[in-house]
Order: structure tokens, then sequence, then C-alpha cells
């Protein structure tokens, strides 16, 4: 199956430094910074974050572009890392009209890796979501604002709107996969984080209407386990970045 990412972020758009910086000294970005910039809608003049050999995290100063070449100079050293240890997945049930556009902001704010909006059996589709007017080449332009207004380093992965088969495919790969179930769930989401320090984590979040028995069953024998976040009934996009950001706090950087 070929990989969706349709806004170059995950690793492509971070911005490397090949040397630890002299602070206000011009050095060149290091790596292939043509995907990096043409998705971050970098110009010059414009504040990055970079990171160094050592894993320093920097703010910096983009002065010129040539080509296939960049110059920043950083002059800001930042006291923690800018992106989580763990990799936090987020499926989302297409929600509609601008609600997504609130999660994509959210999501990249909290610091996941990765959005992928799907269709479910209960959720709307794409050209149901955008009728009357077309709002979902927006989409990348919403995690890039985010992003700079947060300072990430890199932008999260943002897929293409997926069949429920190929969202589950994708889901399946993380080390934790959870699903965030509306029902009576076996388990709450802060007793699985506290038994586990996964490496990276999908959350599998549905529609309003929420999932069928029957995609429920699917990914609990796919190994999904059924996790509740409260005993309130959550719109889907709140349940999207409260359970993002619970995970940040259980195994992430929030401290």
């Amino acid at each position: 199956m070929h990989h969706e990412c349709v806004n170059g972020g995950g690793s492509d758009s971070l911005f490397y430094l090949d040397e630890v910086p002299a602070l206000e000294q011009p050095l060149p970005l290091g790596g292939s910074v043509v995907t990096a910039l043409e998705a971050w809608q970098a110009r010059p003049g414009e504040i990055i974050t970079v990171v160094d050999p050592q894993q320093t995290f920097y703010r910096a100063r983009l002065v010129s572009i040539e080509g296939e070449k960049a110059t920043v100079v950083p002059f800001q050293p930042m006291p923690r890392a800018m992106e989580s240890p763990v990799d936090i997945e987020v499926y989302q049930a297409l929600p509609e009209k601008e609600r997504f556009e609130l999660v994509l902001q959210k999501l990249t704010e909290i610091g996941v890796s990765r959005i992928v909006p799907y269709t479910s059996a209960r959720s709307i589709t794409l050209p149901e979501r955008d009728a009357g007017q077309k709002k979902s080449h927006r989409w990348p332009e919403v995690i890039v604002r985010a992003a700079k207004q947060c300072r990430r380093a890199r932008l999260p992965e943002l897929f293409s709107v997926l069949s429920w088969d190929q969202a589950t495919y994708y889901a399946r790969q993380t080390e934790l996969k959870l699903l965030l179930y509306e029902g009576e769930a076996p388990w709450s989401l802060q007793e699985i984080l506290r038994e586990s320090r996964p490496a990276s984590v999908s959350l599998l979040v549905g529609p309003e209407g929420g999932f069928s028995p029957e995609e429920v069953a699917e990914v609990r024998d796919l190994g999904f386990l059924p996790v509740s976040i409260g005993p309130r009934i959550l719109r889907t996009e709140t349940a999207a970045i409260l359970g993002a950001a619970l995970v940040q706090y259980a195994v992430g950087d929030y401290r």
C-alpha cells in the first residue's frame, strides 16, 4: 500500500544543522531542504525551528534560499525538545464543516506526529463534507499555521481521506493501538497508559454516531484496545483532542 501523506510532514519536514551552531552565525541547513522549505511554505526572513546533531533545538532566522540550499542564523537555543518522544497518530472519522480544521489545529499544537481522516459506517464522506464549498484543500495550510505558531520543528503528517480498511491498516502498525470507545469499555485510557511506555500510539476516533458493533469487533481482532476517556459522551473532535493530550501527558512531553 503506498504512502498517503499529502503535506510533506514527518521527518522530511525537519530542518537539520550538520554541526552545533555558534549563535548569531550563519550556517547552511543540512540534508535535502527543498522538501522541508516547500512543506513549511518558508520564506527568507522567517523564524523557524531547527535541530542540531546533539538533538538541541534552536530558533533560527532563515536568511537565504538559493536553489536547493538555504542559510539560517540560529539565535536562541530552546530549553526542551520541541518534538515528543512518543509518536502519536490520530485516526479521525471525518467530522462536519469547520470541526476538522479545529482538530488539525489543536492536534498540531499538542504535538501529534500523524493525522488521518477516514470514513466509517456512520461517518460522512468527503463529497458530503465539502458540499457547497470545498474546504479540504485548506487542511495543509491549517497545519502549517498551527505548527509555526507553536514553534514545532516538524509538521505532523496529514493523510488524504482513507477508507475504514486503509485507516485500520495504518493504525495497526503502531506499538499501542487504542479505540476511543463511548460504550462500556473494558479499560480506561489511564489504566492502559499506566501499564506501558510505548514508542508509538494510534488513537482510532469514531464519528458522531460512534463505531458500529462490527467495526469494534473487527479492530479488537486486530489488537486494538477499546478504552474510555471518562463518563461523559464527547463530540468526536473533543475525543480526538482530549485523547491525544492525555497520551502526551502520560507517555510524552507534557511534564
